[in-house]
């Protein structure tokens, strides 16, 4: 077979050819230039990101017979016997078949002699978290004081699998993942050098699928290739990664934000039917979402966008989208996207998503019920502190002009704060009043506080230091600690009576008061009622009054009572 993949035969040879790791091989360069490097060094990263490419070029440049030099210059017979791995000096191990102890005891055993091609043996262990703690433990003792013609280079994409003691006797290098546009410029040099027509958004596409892994990008688009005919453009790589358009991504978005549910649920199930990935789909859409938010906030930041072109249409469609409807899209997407791993039906996840999406209030976070509580908690916490301030500091101007009060019960008596309070009506309710429609509301108060905060948070929140304090059939009296709160209320009456309804199974008139008018409204009536009432039960009312205060000073325990 003649044909090479790319990856293969754009496999980095020099130094400068390991895209997107710099910092790492600017380190390496220096130490052998200086002829300073290390006994032993862990290579980690994700996959694809130049580790073992990186290790076989250090093996050739401290080889070379150039050397020391910063690059290896692949002609001499030391880098040649090194690339075509001829030269049995340089060891390429892969943990993952061979991670017994007798595996690492032979290379203890072999590692003593010199090399006989080379300056230096060089053993390269791929995957070497693979390894049994059995052969670390072999490990050990030769990797911290190899001879001096000995060279050990451990790659791992799982660097928390490695004991500690083999860490510490290492020099670590992280490879982090490669950006999208450093993929990109690699790419379009490798298809001019290659003579290949290859769109650049094709190429971002690739970039963007291969997630950081140079590598997956090159298979990706060895892949592209074959599957179009001449020129590779932007459907090819779509049909052979499974991504949508952003054209595509563009238009469901306008849909699901303009409520249009069904043109919304049915260009999903067109991308389904021509086979695209549920996944990737839910991938393209979050980062397009990322790119408009980022491009919403700060337009400069263009080059750092993942997915998205920044054309006229993504223009206009950032200043269509409100950013906390952004964000509270990208939050239902990562829930369907963690959900999908679950399920053999990641279709329905994804029309689920797009449906609470579409119910959102434009401007209007997802979930932001309890960010709502939690801001009208603090602001009512406010008020009633400034409320306290007023009581117990009046305005020297406001006293002074403050009119006598009035020795009549008139409505301007309740008008503190603008409430008036309904004396008619809690007189009314308190003639009507019966035990057990008090209880009734009391025993289902909880619930119906629960169902209230789900319904309309700032309903719940002014209710939250309320108390139901008397009912009769037709009406309720819940008193309140200031009378803001009971203004308040009288705003989510539309709200709060019906649904209270539905838990009492009768139809209520709440009636707010403040808790220290309704302490007096009370007294006055139960005086009202004892002056109205015959002699005998007056006697009646004092003796229980004497023996109320008396189990008061004294204690239930000690009170004996006799008729």
């Amino acid at each position: 077979m003649s044909y090479q993949a790319l990856y293969r035969v754009w496999r980095p040879t020099l130094f400068r050819d390991v895209v997107g790791q710099t910092h790492i091989t600017r380190t390496l360069q220096n130490a052998i230039a200086q002829q300073k490097f290390s006994h032993a060094y862990l290579f980690s990263g994700p996959r694809g990101t130049g580790k073992t490419s990186a290790a076989k070029i250090f093996a050739k440049t401290v080889n070379c017979e150039q050397g020391p030099t910063k690059e290896p210059c692949n002609a001499c017979s030391a880098c040649l016997g090194i690339q075509d791995g001829s030269i049995s000096d340089v060891i390429e191990i892969d943990a993952a078949s061979n991670n017994g102890v007798e595996q690492i005891r032979d290379i203890r055993d072999k590692v003593k002699y010199a090399p006989t091609s080379v300056s230096y043996k060089v053993y390269i262990i791929d995957e070497v978290h693979m390894l049994s703690i059995g052969a670390f433990n072999a490990l050990l003792k030769t990797l911290e004081e190899p001879p001096s013609h000995v060279v050990f280079i451990l790659a791992t994409t799982e660097p928390h699998k490695i004991p500690l003691t083999i860490i510490s006797r290492c020099q670590r290098f992280d490879f982090k993942r490669i950006s999208q546009t450093a993929m990109v410029e690699r790419m379009a040099s490798i298809t001019e050098e290659e003579d290949l027509a290859v769109d650049r958004e094709a190429l971002e596409i690739v970039a963007l699928s291969a997630e950081g892994g140079m590598r997956d990008a090159l298979s990706l688009l060895d892949q592209a290739i074959s599957y179009s005919e001449d020129a590779v453009g932007t459907e090819d790589v779509l049909a052979v990664t499974g991504s949508i358009s952003q054209q595509q991504l563009a238009a469901l978005l306008r849909y699901v934000h303009a409520g249009e549910v069904k043109e919304a649920l049915e260009t999903v199930d067109a991308l389904i039917q021509e086979g695209k990935d549920p996944g990737r789909f839910v991938f393209d859409l979050i980062y397009y979402l990322r790119d408009l938010l980022m491009y919403k906030s700060a337009p400069g930041l263009e080059q750092h966008l993942e997915r998205a072109v920044p054309d006229e249409g993504f223009r206009d469609l950032s200043g269509e989208l409100q950013p906390e409807w952004i964000q509270g899209s990208i939050r239902s997407l990562n829930q369907c996207q963690q959900e999908m791993k679950w399920t053999t039906s990641p279709k329905v996840f994804i029309e689920i998503a797009l449906l609470n999406i579409a119910d959102q209030k434009p401007g209007t976070p997802a979930e932001g019920d309890a960010e709502t509580v939690d801001k009208l908690s603090r602001k009512i916490d406010t008020l009633e502190k400034k409320l306290m301030k007023m009581e117990e500091n009046p305005p020297a101007v406001a006293a002074s002009q403050q009119a006598p009060a009035p020795e009549k019960r008139t409505p301007a008596r309740g008008a503190k704060n603008n409430y008036r309070v309904p004396y008619e009506k809690i007189n009314r309710t308190l003639q009507e009043a019966s035990k057990e429609a008090i209880t009734g509301v009391k025993e289902v108060w909880g619930e119906f506080m629960e169902a209230l905060k789900k319904r309309n948070a700032p309903a719940h929140a002014t209710l939250l230091n309320s108390k139901p304090r008397a009912a009769s059939g037709s009406s309720l009296v819940l008193a309140f600690r200031y009378d803001i709160h009971c203004s308040l209320a009288l705003d989510h009456r539309a709200t709060i009576e019906p649904l209270l309804e539905e838990f009492t199974g009768k139809p209520l008139m709440i009636i707010p008061v403040p808790e220290p008018k309704w302490q007096q409204l009370r007294e006055e009536y139960v005086q009202k009622q004892r002056d109205e009432a015959p002699e005998e039960e007056k006697n009646a009312h004092t003796e229980d009054d004497f023996i109320s205060e008396a189990k008061k000073l004294a204690g239930d325990d000690i009170i004996e009572i006799h008729d």
